[in-house]
């Protein structure tokens, strides 16, 4: 019997969400098939207000329809505080009918501000200065009923709050309610604590600490960026069996006092006296000497649901390592940089005062190394209780860091024991989805890298860093990295959060901040102002989020006409401050920004950027801005090319990032063209296949070099080991991708204190690369959400022999991993049910093509197939293929008259040919003037003092080579 059914029910892209306040909820299902080439045909969806579903609130009945990612919910308007229950059924085109797929369900909050009957109280102002550093502890005894059916916490705090009744922590969520944009939008969150409840006496305990709202914030040491005074805001709502409700709200009848946090902030770390604890949060306690609170006016904006995924630990990790350093102090190596923080367990008299200071790397001497922090202590101290076993944990704190530095732990001058600790990782609670791996192990670190800065930085907001005084969300680091992030993590929620801050923090006048929340001045660079068109875009693409995209259109639109009115000419943006290609390797001495002219760059995203509104308004059906954007697009290229392009068609700019910028975003065509893309590629050669790209132009560039035809190229970038390159840092024992290529120099020195961030995930986009291109995993953009998959593999050298990437998408898991041997080709693909795929199989025959070991005209699920110049095309349904066929062109590198001296010295075996046939050339001074030479132009070359004939025999005896070897090493 077969199978078919519905599966991975989400409501607004969560499992079961607890306290939304979308009125029209959108709902998505994958589809478990064990047929291949299966489509959904129908689907019918029920949703009711019991999981028996014994009377249906709403029914669509069976819809003839393909989709299966976000329909809205239509049936009657929903109710507020109410768990509604869904389930989903489909029938596909094998005329199969589903069973009814699990029940889920999604369970709504508030949904207007006039529906709270809560009160903002702070404590009493004579009593409490709302200025002290101490946690304020809030505390309010009630009594219950028997028969507690349900019991809901809906509520918020600022800065930050912890929840507790009857002495037990409320929920896991850590850092909430998250950082917003506090004066215009707040997030509350809904908890379930029915079975934390019990009839008689009760206690309700809310711990508020400064957080990002009056905290310490930015290296301007600002404070009460948002407001100067704590507050909370919450109500309790408790069912009953007979129907009956207790309501109980923060209002003036509440006690207050300090806690034993005694000191917290984001940067600087926290402070507890474990002998202050007093159980606050247990029904029977003495608050008799607590002060009173009183109600509070707050300087908010709209209450919101939460949006995000909530902020978690995500993992628990021991140390490798303890061990004293040079100077002699004791320091724990957790063999990760990571983002959270040390929970220590301790036995110690009282008043016994442990410190934790926290570092990413240790310099040159093997001492550990602050100086990168700048103004950050990330600094934690506890003072101990002195009875039993004490365990603590920063609560509103979070440290960057991988090695910690401990002062006071007894008896640890006779040896620490690391059985004591343990590091908690910290961060937006995304589901993880892509997967990465191939040949060679450098580049699997590196893609571990790459997905630990990214868990390190998004925690509630896309972080440039998190150890240093900045922590700041940056726009042009989120928008380097957008496709990268959304193929590890699902970013559905994170990103429509942050978007939505964005949008709420734009300008009038279109422009848009440097860093949403928007708590440092300035605004309106290139490709940091752009985030608000790509960021929507590449959300619509990843999970076809068309409501979002529709949210977000004005803000996009907005930012496009701010560009559009910069200077006299509109079509070309010249005037006003940019950063450039920050941190490019080409810069002027003294500088952050390369070489590559700000206007070429602005202009550049300027067309980018206008490319995407054109393309929006497409997808939202809006024609007259299609055209109008469309048209805008047209003078923007022929402005640019006006401006940026000599008359012979050279870039007037030589540099990497603007060659990859022109070639990327479509900026010229024809015989400029097929110009930049062979100048790009002679300046990476002639940089002895070294990059010099920053912030902007490296996310693109193996791209741009793969596009061009140089996919060979853009794969000696990836693999080269010496800086700069991605490699490099990997070789010098990084575990998180470093903001400057040499963050750490080849002597151990390190790069300026002033920005040296050793977890910044900006340049950990070449992902992106990695997984459509090396791997190629891809989607057709006319399809968004992976509706129709491109399977594209790309072969480069002898030195990447295998790649795998999977992705877990709307529709289900996709993978493509291909490996290759000098006789054999083959490439395995998983395509999800409700989707169909284009495979490209390269270097292929029809003839010689077999799937599951029988010819592709006897697989099942395969549609057809062509051949075309060496290459053979598919389209396939879904299902799992094994694709096989011989390798012709065997594993191994061909030299011929146009290869290069330094692809000849890239290779052990060809480089000692070469020494024997010509030890000079490899030497200085000449190879400084012959490395990117031609094999025939050294016969032509009077240093290379080699005739013809001699260079033909070279030739000869290189491609004698048994690469085999070569492989080996």
């Amino acid at each position: 019997m077969t199978h078919l059914k519905a599966a991975s029910l989400t409501t607004e892209y969560r499992t079961n969400p607890l306290g939304i306040d979308c009125k029209k909820p959108r709902l998505s299902w994958k589809i478990i098939s064990d047929e291949r080439g299966t489509l959904q045909q129908s689907y019918q969806i029920q949703v009711s207000e019991h999981p028996t579903f014994d009377t249906l609130l709403w029914n669509t009945g069976i819809i003839h329809s393909q989709e299966s990612l976000h329909l809205p919910y239509e049936g009657p308007d929903l109710k507020e505080r109410t768990r509604y229950f869904y389930r989903v059924k489909v029938w596909d085109n094998k005329s199969r009918e589903s069973a009814w797929s699990e029940t889920a369900w999604w369970e709504t909050a508030l949904f207007a501000e006039y529906d709270w009957k809560a009160q903002w109280i702070t404590p009493d102002e004579e009593v409490i200065d709302r200025l002290s550093e101490p946690a304020f502890c809030l505390r309010k005894e009630f009594q219950l009923q028997n028969d507690i059916v349900s019991a809901r916490i809906y509520g918020t705090g600022l800065g930050l709050y912890e929840l507790y009744v009857n002495g037990e922590r409320v929920g896991d969520e850590l850092f909430a309610p998250g950082w917003t944009s506090y004066h215009k939008r707040l997030q509350y969150q809904t908890y379930d604590i029915t079975s934390q409840l019990q009839a008689g006496p009760n206690a309700f305990g809310i711990m508020l600490a400064d957080g990002w709202y009056k905290g310490n914030m930015t290296w301007e040491n600002k404070r009460h960026i948002y407001g100067d005074r704590r507050a909370a805001f919450f109500e309790l709502h408790v069912r009953y069996n007979d129907g009956t409700e207790d309501i109980i709200v923060t209002d003036p009848s509440w006690k207050a006092a300090l806690g034993p946090v005694v000191y917290s902030e984001i940067y600087q770390g926290e402070k507890y006296d474990a002998r202050l604890e007093e159980g606050f949060s247990l029904p029977d306690f003495d608050d008799s000497s607590w002060s009173l609170v009183q109600e509070q006016q707050m300087p908010v904006g709209q209450l919101i649901a939460q949006e995000n995924w909530p902020t978690k630990v995500t993992e628990v990790i021991k140390p490798i390592a303890v061990f004293t350093t040079p100077s002699g102090e004791t320091v724990i190596d957790m063999g990760q940089n990571m983002v959270g923080r040390i929970r220590f367990f301790v036995k110690a008299d009282k008043g016994t005062k442990i410190i934790l200071k926290h570092a990413e790397v240790l310099d040159k001497d093997g001492n550990i190394y602050f100086g990168n922090l700048r103004k950050a202590d990330q600094q934690v101290e506890y003072i101990a209780k002195g009875i039993g076993l004490e365990n603590y944990a920063p609560h509103f704190s979070f440290q960057g860091f991988r090695y910690v530095r401990v002062e006071g732990y007894p008896n640890q001058e006779n040896g620490l024991s690391l059985e004591h600790f343990v590091g908690e990782v910290i961060h937006t609670d995304m589901e993880p989805t892509g997967e990465f791996e191939c040949s060679n192990p450098l580049v699997n670190k590196l893609q571990e890298n790459i997905k630990w800065g990214q868990r390190g930085n998004f925690l509630d907001v896309p972080t440039d860093c998190p150890q240093r005084d900045e922590r700041l969300g940056w726009t042009g680091d989120a928008q380097v990295f957008i496709q990268t992030a959304l193929f590890n993590y699902h970013g559905g929620p994170f990103f429509t959060k942050w978007l939505r801050d964005l949008k709420a923090e734009q300008h009038p006048d279109g422009g848009v901040p440097f860093v949403i929340p928007a708590v440092v001045g300035g605004a309106n660079a290139a490709a940091w102002g752009d985030a608000a068109t790509i960021i929507p875009w590449e959300i619509y693409k990843a999970y076809g989020d068309k409501r979002l995209l529709a949210e977000q259109y004005d803000s996009m639109k907005a930012w496009v006409e701010y560009m559009r009115r910069q200077g006299e000419n509109e079509y070309l943006w010249i005037v006003g401050f940019n950063f450039g290609d920050w941190l490019a390797l080409d810069a002027p001495s003294g500088s952050y920004s390369g070489a590559t002219p700000k206007d070429f760059i602005a202009t550049a995203f300027y067309a980018h950027s206008t490319r995407i509104l054109h393309e929006a308004a497409k997808v939202l059906g809006k024609w007259e801005d299609a055209k109008s954007y469309g048209l805008l697009l047209e003078n923007i290229i022929e402005a640019f090319n006006h401006e940026f392009v000599s008359k012979s068609g050279r870039l007037v700019s030589p540099t990497q990032t603007a060659h990859v910028l022109a070639l990327i975003f479509d900026l010229v065509d024809g015989g400029v063209k097929k110009r930049t893309a062979h100048e790009l590629n002679e300046l990476i050669i002639n940089n002895n296949y070294h990059l010099t790209t920053g912030f902007v132009g490296t996310p693109y560039l193996c791209f741009a070099l793969s596009k061009a035809g140089h996919h060979e190229t853009a794969v000696k970038l990836l693999l080269q080991e010496g800086y700069p390159s991605w490699l490099y840092s990997v070789k010098k024992g990084a575990t998180t991708i470093w903001e400057h290529w040499d963050g750490i120099k080849e002597d151990g020195s390190f790069w300026s204190d002033d920005m040296n961030s050793f977890n910044h995930y900006a340049y950990g986009a070449i992902g992106d690369w990695m997984y459509r291109k090396v791997a190629g995993l891809d989607m057709d953009e006319e399809l968004p959400a992976y509706k129709r998959i491109r399977i594209q593999p790309a072969f480069a050298g002898i030195h990447l022999t295998y790649a795998k990437a999977a992705f877990e998408s709307m529709y289900g898991r996709i993978q493509s991993a291909w490996s290759i041997t000098a006789d054999k080709i083959e490439l395995k693909v998983e395509i999800p049910a409700n989707t169909t795929a284009e495979i490209v199989l390269p270097f292929a025959q029809t003839a010689n093509v077999s799937e599951g070991g029988n010819p592709l005209a006897q697989a099942n699920g395969i549609y057809t197939y062509k051949e075309k110049d060496d290459t053979v095309t598919l389209t396939v349904g879904s299902g799992s293929y094994h694709f096989q066929y011989d390798n012709k062109n065997g594993l191994m590198v061909e030299f011929t008259k146009n290869s290069r001296l330094i692809d000849v010295l890239g290779h052990q075996s060809s480089a000692a040919i070469l020494d024997k046939h010509a030890p000079w050339i490899a030497k200085p001074p000449g190879i400084f003037a012959m490395r990117t030479k031609t094999l025939q132009e050294l016969a032509e070359f009077p240093e290379a003092n080699l005739t013809k004939n001699q260079v033909d025999a070279l030739i000869e005896e290189l491609n004698t080579i048994e690469w085999k070897a070569e492989l080996v090493k």
